[in-house]
């Protein structure tokens, strides 16, 4: 199809340039007025092929935070009265985030060019979810398109809020942990060899606990294989750091990540209910938020599975797809699920009988947040003890171990 290359005003008198696909210059015309725009000048632009720029692998991604408020302030010029084209011409002006502002360029180039802003959304998966523009196309047909992005926004302030809480929890454990191996390896490294100076100096046998962490310290300064000149504590730092990267490629696996997901569910100290709290809310939330969006029900248990997180409940929610699809209602399976709660099924139930589904889920989707935040906070109090004892008597044993031998110094001087 040829391409047309274009002068236009815009019903804020702003004038626009770019760049569009039609069949002649009448239907160029046409697609601009469409779009808000009022057609100056317009060119065919013969032998060329409109290219258009995708992100690359180093870029940086966009923040969720500039992502939701981009669809707050879509939402608000939409319902103002701006046509697409125009309100992201604006939307690419204002935006502060650069990778957000090239996917928004791409987008309004897409949307010129005759592509629905769906499509043109499709585009860039890597920013926008399916989840997203799933809900972009049924407010497209159903011509609420404001109030959809509204809920898009809504969403993504709601995932964000959970993951804050998440994260926020297993930042004091991770620093815990982190501080505590530093500090006994430096221990073992560079203390323990002061006292063992002493101790040969002395002379006499060491106490069975020194003697152990004087082989920890040895085992951390000395070379571990002969000719091979360097210090255990590379390859234990080095060996922890492989692992790491070793697991981190398996839970990205298909395999990996259903066992990885599954343990995370049967992991004691209320983690694993943490997690499935977690998964239940955004399960809820996404699929409330789609039914309300006027998304169709088997194509918005579908997204919900691919969205939900975690690949037990993704499962459940494709299985629970299939007896949906077979004629049963959505409460059935929910019931008969080990994974889903009653409260969830009792609740679907009930706006399934009452024509209020999306507005139960909604009710399921605000308890379980409150469910997470309140879980979160009873296992912070929790950890924080036992991590400071844990902590304490790391530390604890190297300084009694050094200190040990000082009881025999009277002995072995005589």
């Amino acid at each position: 199809m040829p391409h047309f290359a274009y002068n236009a005003i815009n019903a804020q008198g702003i004038e626009l340039s770019g760049e569009i696909q039609a069949a002649d210059i009448s239907a160029a015309r046409d697609a601009l007025r469409g779009n808000g725009l009022l057609a100056e000048v317009i060119s065919e632009q013969l032998g060329r092929v409109r290219t258009v720029k995708k992100p690359g692998f180093f870029d940086k991604k966009v923040k969720p935070k500039s992502l939701q408020v981009f669809s707050r302030q879509f939402a608000t010029m939409i319902e103002a009265g701006l046509s697409v084209v125009s309100a992201l011409v604006i939307l690419e002006e204002q935006s502060d985030d650069p990778p957000l502002k090239l996917v928004i360029a791409n987008v309004r180039e897409e949307v010129e060019t005759g592509a629905v802003l769906s499509e043109a959304m499709a585009l860039h998966p890597e920013v926008f979810s399916r989840l997203f523009v799933a809900m972009v196309e049924a407010g497209e047909a159903a011509g609420v398109l404001d109030t959809v992005l509204d809920r898009v926004a809504i969403q993504i302030e709601k995932e964000q809020r959970i993951k804050r809480r998440v994260r926020g929890a297993m930042i004091y454990p991770a620093v815990v942990i982190t501080f505590a191996g530093l500090v006994m390896t430096g221990m073992l490294m560079f203390l323990v060899p002061v006292f063992v100076k002493i101790f040969d100096q002395l002379g006499g046998d060491l106490p069975l606990l020194t003697q152990y962490v004087l082989k920890a310290s040895n085992a951390l300064r000395y070379p571990w294989f002969p000719g091979v000149p360097i210090p255990g504590v590379v390859f234990i730092f080095g060996g922890l750091g492989t692992a790491f990267w070793y697991f981190r490629r398996w839970k990205k696996t298909d395999g990996g990540r259903a066992k990885w997901d599954a343990f995370k569910l049967r992991i004691p100290m209320q983690i694993g209910g943490v997690v499935l709290k977690v998964a239940m809310a955004r399960w809820s939330r996404t699929l409330a938020t789609l039914i309300a969006s006027g998304v169709d029900i088997m194509r918005a248990l579908e997204i919900t599975a691919q969205t939900s997180g975690n690949w037990v409940v993704e499962k459940e929610t494709a299985d629970l797809r299939l007896r949906v699809e077979e004629g049963t209602a959505i409460a059935t399976p929910l019931i008969e699920s080990d994974i889903f709660p009653p409260m969830i099924a009792q609740m679907v139930k009930i706006g399934e009988e009452t024509g209020e589904l999306e507005k139960m889920l909604s009710k399921v989707a605000d308890f379980y947040e409150d469910e997470v935040d309140a879980s979160v906070q009873a296992l912070t109090s929790i950890i924080e003890p036992m991590m400071m004892i844990g902590v304490g008597a790391m530390v604890g044993v190297i300084i009694v171990s050094m200190y040990l031998p000082m009881f025999k110094l009277l002995t072995l001087v005589k």
